[in-house]
């Protein structure tokens, strides 16, 4: 049926004419949908999955365990069959009776199947059992296959876990009750709501599907976001360095320098005023700069890790340095920033430059034994795929990286905002951190290669040493006093890897706190939301277990812990500094250009 027939049988039918413009909608949205697929981005076949490699291995190891050991094989699929058939037997017996109810449901809480119609009516109820089934026959055949590494089978799980999340029949509008019950109370405009968020994504990702978590028009950096006054005072082709307006009329004598990771933007740690960390250090009497990079484009390929260390924190030590006449600074890295830092540390140390008095990592790794769940990732089947695309485009594109991050968490941060989006047509929230999040930035070729073939995958920083520009860098050199923050359920630095790192520097004087949440959340921890606690133990001599099992619960944010343990190396108080100097005339307004300006030429 056309959307003129509508019209025509809609002549003296009030009742469908919502429909019969919601169609006409429905019409256009579908060949815009279509255009943004006809313009969709070739991803490289290494970068989609892993390799066929991983599943003939697989494969072949099911059937030679089944050709061996027949009777293993048929316990676990007459397993299978039994459940299956007596759920199928419960259902009919519970229809039979003519009440139209579901049979008495064993399955685990799960929140994706929270609407009441997954344990009440019959058919919702059966599509969800079935599925639960299914899932847990796939993850239990994969946990038993024999003759593969512990890494092939841990990549197995994973990606089949991907597969079982993605057919989830709350991820289909006719196995969905929450979406079908919306579209019935809105006339079916959700579906058009959610169809015309699907074309927005679609159109602003180039035909690739990425779930928009926040709603992009409810900030605006330097407005309602990233707000604490400060001034850009130095810039160089890496990066701006922002020093923020005193608050108070005396500051800490030594001031901080806080190295955000490159691969998001450092507005992270400067939200709304509420979540801000920025303003708290300001407001607790330091003098506080933040180092803002640059967004690398393809001229940037050749940029290495050397650059970083060299031109990005040595420089910014130095100015801040000048800036405010001491010989000293407090420096601060947060994830990819931290396992840096430990590297300028480490070189630092071999040239007898004492720079810097005290040293910060904020969910940092240096350590890299134990890669966590970004171990199906690092293998050499994507890592070659990378490698591949970085030589040809000049750096890792952000697209890459946040896809990445977020098939970690698939259900959290694709599937369930998809279906919210999509289906029930629902806008973003307006939620600061996400929006942070969807504001991703590139890294060049060479330091993106270096990172993941030096530190990631061979480790060289903790077993044997990092060579860089003819250096050989240990993580036993970094011998400064040192505070480390890691996060319970941090999916990207798993906090006992953390802390493995953290017990191989030299430093003599050592601090390690456990917050509880997660990568971002556990750091962007106010003590005004007194939400998360933390856990202390000064005795570091055991292993992460050891530590963790003799840890003491803190209530509220490691915010003012990690306060006091800063102050006592911070010096004493000198009157409040206004950013920059003679030599450093402000050069304009926070959040400054790298931050706020569109891509480089070329990205």
């Amino acid at each position: 049926m056309t959307t003129s027939d509508l019209v025509e049988d809609a002549a003296g039918h009030p009742q469908l004419a919502k429909l019969e413009q919601n169609m006409a909608r429905i019409e256009a949205l579908t060949q815009r949908v279509m255009a943004a697929f006809a313009h969709k981005r070739h991803v490289p076949e290494a970068l989609q999955g892993p390799s066929q490699e991983l599943y003939m291995k697989a494969a072949m190891a099911y059937w030679n365990e089944a050709a061996a050991n027949p009777a293993k094989l048929f316990e676990q699929q007459i397993a299978y069959w039994g459940k299956t058939l007596t759920h199928f037997a419960e259902a009919q017996a519970a229809l039979a009776k003519g009440t139209l109810e579901a049979p008495e449901d064993h399955t685990p809480d799960d929140r994706r199947f929270s609407n009441p119609m997954w344990k009440t009516n019959p058919y919702f109820n059966m599509i969800k059992q079935q599925y639960l089934i299914n899932s847990e026959a796939l993850a239990k055949g994969v946990e038993e296959i024999e003759g593969i590494s512990d890494l092939e089978r841990k990549r197995l799980k994973y990606f089949g876990a991907q597969v079982v999340d993605m057919m989830c029949p709350t991820n289909f509008l006719p196995t969905n009750p929450d979406a079908l019950e919306r579209a019935i109370e809105t006339e079916g405009q959700s579906l058009i709501d959610g169809l015309e968020n699907l074309v927005r994504d679609l159109e602003a990702h180039d035909g690739e599907l990425v779930v928009s978590l926040a709603d992009g028009s409810a900030f605006k950096l330097g407005e309602n976001i990233g707000t604490s006054k400060g001034e850009v005072v130095f810039r160089n082709h890496m990066f701006e360095l922002i020093q923020y307006t005193p608050t108070t009329d005396q500051v800490r004598d030594i001031p901080i320098v806080l190295f955000p990771p490159w691969i998001n933007k450092f507005y992270i740690l400067d939200l709304k005023e509420k979540n801000s960390l920025v303003k708290w250090i300001v407001d607790q009497g330091y003098t506080l700069f933040i180092v803002s990079w640059v967004n690398p484009g393809p001229a940037m390929r050749d940029t290495s890790l050397n650059d970083y260390i060299e031109d990005g924190y040595r420089t910014a030590m130095r100015e801040v340095k000048s800036i405010c006449g001491t010989e000293t600074i407090n420096a601060v890295g947060y994830c990819i920033a931290g396992t840096t830092l430990s590297l300028t540390l480490s070189r630092m140390k071999q040239q007898g430059d004492t720079s810097v008095g005290s040293a910060t990592f904020f969910t940092t790794l240096t350590d890299f034994s134990d890669q966590g769940e970004f171990s199906v990732f690092l293998t050499d089947d994507f890592v070659d795929g990378i490698e591949a695309e970085v030589n040809r485009t000049g750096v890792l594109e952000s697209f890459y990286m946040a896809r990445t991050f977020s098939y970690l968490r698939s259900r959290d941060l694709i599937y369930q905002p998809a279906i919210k989006s999509y289906m029930m047509g629902e806008t973003p929230p307006a939620f600061d951190l996400l929006y942070w999040n969807g504001d991703g930035t590139n890294l060049p070729a060479k330091m993106a290669v270096e990172y993941l073939r030096g530190l990631c995958q061979k480790n060289k920083f903790a077993d044997g040493g990092f060579e860089l520009a003819g250096d050989v860098l240990k993580i036993d050199e970094v011998d400064v006093p040192l505070c480390a923050i890691a996060c319970e359920t941090d999916h990207i630095a798993a906090w006992h890897a953390s802390y493995a790192g953290v017990q191989q520097m030299g430093s003599k004087d050592k601090t390690f706190i456990l917050s509880e949440s997660g990568h971002i959340a556990g750091i962007v921890n106010p003590p005004s939301k007194g939400k998360y606690g933390h856990y202390t133990n000064p005795d570091m001599s055991g292993s992460a277990e050891a530590w963790k099992a003799g840890a003491v619960r803190n209530d509220g944010s490691w915010w003012p812990r990690w306060g006091a343990w800063l102050a006592e190396r911070s010096g004493e108080m000198v009157p409040a500094r206004t950013p920059g100097d003679s030599t450093h005339p402000v050069l304009c307004s926070a959040p400054g250009t790298y931050v706020a300006a569109a891509p480089l030429e070329g990205e």
